[in-house]
C-alpha cells in the first residue's frame, strides 16, 4: 500500500512538472506574439478593413487575447508533447504504436483546420453578414466582436477536423466499428447541426459552413474507418 501511495505522489508531481513547463511554454510564446501583435492583428482585420473599439481597455483586452491565441498555436506542439509523455506511461505497447502514427495525423488535421476557418470560412461569413449593411444600416464592427468572431471560428474548425483521426482510432483500439458509425449517421447529423448551431454566429450560412464540412468529415471517418477495420481484420487472419 505504501508503494501504491508512493507511486501515485510520483504521479501526481510528474503531472505538476509538465503542467507547469507546459504553462511556461504558453507564456512564452504568447508573451513573444505579443511584441508582434499590431502586425498579427492587421493580418486579421483585412476582411473588414478598419475596426473600432468602444471601451478605453478594449484595444488592450484585443491584443492581450490575440497574443494568448497565437500563444497557444505555438505552444501547441510542445503542450501537446507534455501531455503525450505523461499519458504514454500508461498505454499497452499497441496503443502505443498506435499512437505514434495519429499525433502526426492530429497535427496536420489540427492546422488544416485552423487555416480552413480562417482562410476559408470566415471570409465567407464576413461577405455574407456585411451583404445586409443598406442606406440607413452601416456596419461599425468593434475589435473585440471581430476577434471573437474570428478566433472561435478558426478554433473550432481546428477542433472539429480531428474528427476523422478519432474515429479511426477509436475504431484501431476495439472502441467503434464502421458498421457501429454508419449505423448512427442520422444521429450525427443531429449532432452536428446542433453543435454548428452552439459554435456559430446565429445565422443559416454559417451554421450550415460549419456543418456541412463537418458531414465530410464523418463520412470520410467513416471511410477511413472501415479501410483500417479491413487491415486489421487482414492482420488477425
Amino acid at each position: 500500500m505504501k508503494e501504491s501511495r508512493h507511486t501515485l505522489v510520483e504521479h501526481l508531481d510528474e503531472l505538476r512538472a509538465r503542467i507547469i513547463k507546459s504553462l511556461f511554454f504558453l507564456l512564452a510564446a504568447s508573451l513573444f506574439s505579443f511584441y508582434f501583435s499590431d502586425q498579427i492583428i492587421s493580418f486579421l482585420v483585412r476582411p473588414v478593413g478598419t475596426l473600432i473599439f468602444t471601451a478605453p481597455q478594449e484595444a488592450f483586452v484585443s491584443k492581450i487575447k490575440v497574443s494568448f491565441f497565437c500563444g497557444l498555436l505555438i505552444a501547441f506542439p510542445l503542450i501537446f508533447y507534455q501531455a503525450w509523455r505523461f499519458i504514454s506511461t500508461g498505454l499497452r505497447p499497441q496503443e502505443h504504436r498506435y499512437a505514434l502514427v495519429f499525433l502526426p495525423l492530429s497535427f496536420l488535421f489540427f492546422f488544416a483546420g485552423a487555416w480552413f476557418g480562417y482562410f476559408i470560412i470566415v471570409p465567407i461569413g464576413i461577405r455574407f453578414l456585411l451583404g445586409f449593411a443598406t442606406d440607413f444600416l452601416s456596419p461599425m464592427i468593434t475589435i473585440n466582436a471581430y476577434l471573437s468572431f474570428v478566433l472561435n471560428l478558426t478554433i473550432v474548425f481546428a477542433l472539429v477536423f480531428q474528427t476523422p483521426i478519432v474515429m479511426v482510432f477509436l475504431t484501431k483500439i476495439n472502441i467503434l466499428t464502421p458498421a457501429h458509425l454508419s449505423g448512427r449517421r442520422k444521429h450525427a447529423i443531429v449532432v452536428i447541426f446542433i453543435a454548428a448551431a452552439l459554435f456559430t454566429p446565429p445565422d443559416v450560412i454559417t451554421q450550415s459552413l460549419m456543418a456541412i464540412p463537418l458531414l465530410l468529415l464523418y463520412e470520410l471517418g467513416i471511410l477511413f474507418s472501415k479501410l483500417a477495420y479491413q487491415l486489421k481484420q487482414n492482420t488477425l487472419e
